[in-house]
């Protein structure tokens, strides 16, 4: 079924719901680990969606859910949930920059953007952004708050385990943060029903392990005494989303913006893989610069309702590979069924009892699978690691993103830590690095 071609009404809603529940899992786990509203994760890519599809003239079935790689960014300036007006400015910002660079790709084509990024610099990224997570995911699969009696010795406090997150003399307790090793059974329950609905399932279930795995471990949650439901019982059927507006934040920015680079190849990465499924150049027609303005767009209006930043999901590109159905009515269907999701109140105080171990034990088969992704780009483009200056690039992005190293310039109140630093170093060092001159590459290859 090729892009302007309708289905027949039945099957219309059976692959517009096929589509939505194999962006949902990703979607809506963005905003549950930053803590931005998943109803209002599930309305802005609906409706960034819609405007993608109207700016590349219906000409890409691309459906845009929430990019994981602002996941860092937007934890380390929201700070716990306190500044995430702060951080939906960065994001704001992001938008535009997608919207400069598309007038930049227009007057002056693309191979300016290769010579910034190519694959060495991208792929170590890609790679910091799924390991700078690592720690993340092992937290919430293993890890759980306690409650105790503030102890009234030395001896005491020097015996309890697991590290103190916070005391409160008014109640006389301290909340400690302990290892659990039923938490940690109920996350290896969810890895191990995700791996088996991504590995030994075949049809619909084998494109939503993620989705999958959360509704298995939920259960498997449940029967372990995990889940309470209160909130679902008191919340209304139809609710409106909580939005939230972004805070002007110029070091919120800082953090942000260096991220778009990451986002712009891997943009430019999906366009390429969906022309080639579909056998034609979409670069050209519709073109890049109006694929990339409808990612800004779409990023702009998710910040502005505080929506997580917008990226096109390689899960249904997945989606269209199997079934060769192309057609932006499908794809538009499912963002109409997105939008309509998000005003189901009980489905969002549904999503918001999903124990932090269920999301855990999905976190560390998804934040793997994004690192995988950036090595299997090294190893796709072939990049020479015996090329000292390859090693060098990979080596020091790779350290300074997973390390988390910190760049504070206290005097312009300047801060760039783990992967935004690590991404400008990066584009710097294959900048100004030289390069292997042709005769040295070919003598090279001569003698081996």
């Amino acid at each position: 079924m090729d892009v302007h071609e309708k289905p027949k009404w039945l099957q219309w809603i059976l692959l517009s719901f096929q589509h939505m529940f194999a962006m949902f899992g990703a979607t809506i786990l963005v905003p549950i680990l930053t803590g931005l509203s998943p109803s209002v994760a599930l309305l802005s890519s609906g409706i960034g969606t819609l405007a993608y599809l109207i700016v590349t003239r219906g000409k890409i079935p691309a459906y845009l859910g929430s990019s994981f790689a602002f996941i860092v960014p937007i934890i380390t300036v929201s700070q716990g949930g306190k500044n995430l007006g702060e951080a939906l400015f960065g994001c704001l910002l992001v938008g535009f920059a997608y919207g400069a660079v598309a007038l930049v790709v227009y007057r002056f084509g693309v191979k300016w953007l290769d010579h910034l990024l190519p694959p060495v610099v991208i792929g170590s990224i890609v790679i910091v952004i799924g390991l700078a997570l690592a720690g993340t995911a092992i937290d919430m699969a293993s890890m759980k708050d306690a409650v105790h009696p503030i102890p009234k010795s030395a001896a005491e406090w020097q015996s309890l385990e697991g590290t103190i997150k916070s005391v409160n003399p008014e109640s006389g307790t301290v909340t400690l943060h302990v290892y659990s090793l039923e938490n940690f059974g109920v996350a290896l329950a969810t890895l191990a029903i995700a791996i088996s609905s991504s590995l030994l399932f075949r049809g619909f279930l084998n494109i939503i392990p993620i989705l999958t795995g959360i509704i298995g471990g939920y259960i498997v949650a449940y029967f372990a005494g995990m889940v309470d439901l209160t909130p679902v019982y008191e919340a209304k059927w139809l609710d409106l989303p909580h939005f939230t507006t972004p805070v002007v934040s110029w070091s919120a920015a800082l953090v942000m913006l260096p991220v778009t680079l990451v986002v712009l190849a891997e943009h430019i990465g999906h366009l390429v893989v969906t022309g080639n499924i579909m056998g034609r150049d979409l670069a050209k027609d519709p073109g890049l610069h109006r694929s990339l303005l409808g990612d800004g767009i779409a990023t702009s209006i998710a910040a502005l309702i505080g929506g997580p930043p917008s990226t096109t999901y390689g899960e249904n590109i997945g989606v269209m590979a199997i079934t060769r159905i192309f057609s932006v009515w499908v794809v538009g269907g499912a963002a109409v069924l997105a939008i309509g999701f998000s005003f189901i109140g009980k489905l969002s105080a549904l999503i918001q009892t999903i124990p932090t171990p269920v999301m855990g034990g999905v976190s560390i088969l998804l934040f793997g699978i994004i690192a995988s992704a950036g090595l299997r780009m090294l190893i796709e483009h072939r990049i020479d690691f015996s090329d000292r200056r390859n090693l060098v690039i990979a080596a020091v992005v790779l350290v300074i993103g997973i390390g988390g190293a910190v760049l504070k310039l206290t005097g312009i109140h300047l801060e760039l830590e783990g992967m935004a630093l690590a991404t400008i170093v990066g584009v710097i060092l294959n900048l100004v690095l030289p390069k292997r001159n042709q005769e040295e590459t070919a003598a090279g290859a001569d003698a081996a």
